[in-house]
């Protein structure tokens, strides 16, 4: 097997983990929405599309066999995270001034007309309000944890493909 086959190999197995966690991400927030009875806003439920297109392209990349396709979907896989990332900033810039909240009556008909809504609307339908307080988990909100994981997302992949890719030139 080639050196280069072996480092895309490497690529694979890290998008297959991303988009793994990604998807026990979405798991705990539909815990914490079943179960614990926090109800998520329409920041968070655009966060959890954000965190779905990801683990999609993800996966997709995973299944390329080509540095090019691999590359096309590492790609796909930041702009998601980057545009999850201005969504969990905005809901932590909400959450610190209540004042500015999206309020559940202003993006509730456009997030819920979006598909998912419709055919997953448990996980999918806006069911409170942006500026609710729940409590911190290891001091830090849920918006706050999501705002660390996308912009996680967005640093390492890029460092480790080209990290990974160094070598191949």
């Amino acid at each position: 097997m080639s050196e280069e086959m072996m480092r895309l190999g490497r690529e694979r197995r890290f998008l297959v983990l991303l988009g793994i966690i990604c998807l026990a991400l979405i798991g705990g927030a539909l815990y914490m929405q079943i179960v614990l009875g926090e109800a998520p806003c329409p920041l968070c439920i655009l966060q959890r599309y954000a965190l779905l297109l990801i683990a999609i392209s993800a996966f997709i990349g995973a299944a390329m066999r080509t540095r090019r396709s691999i590359t096309v979907f590492e790609v796909l896989v930041v702009i998601f995270a980057l545009a999850g990332m201005g969504v969990a900033g905005h809901h932590v810039y909400t959450q610190f001034y209540p004042a500015v909240s999206c309020g559940i009556d202003v993006l509730q008909p456009i997030v819920d007309s979006l598909p998912l809504a419709t055919l997953f609307p448990l996980g999918f339908q806006v069911d409170g309000f942006c500026s609710t307080p729940y409590p911190p988990i290891l001091g830090l909100s849920l918006a706050q944890w999501a705002l660390v994981a996308f912009v996680l997302i967005v640093v390492l992949v890029p460092l480790l493909t080209s990290r990974n890719r160094k070598h191949l030139r």
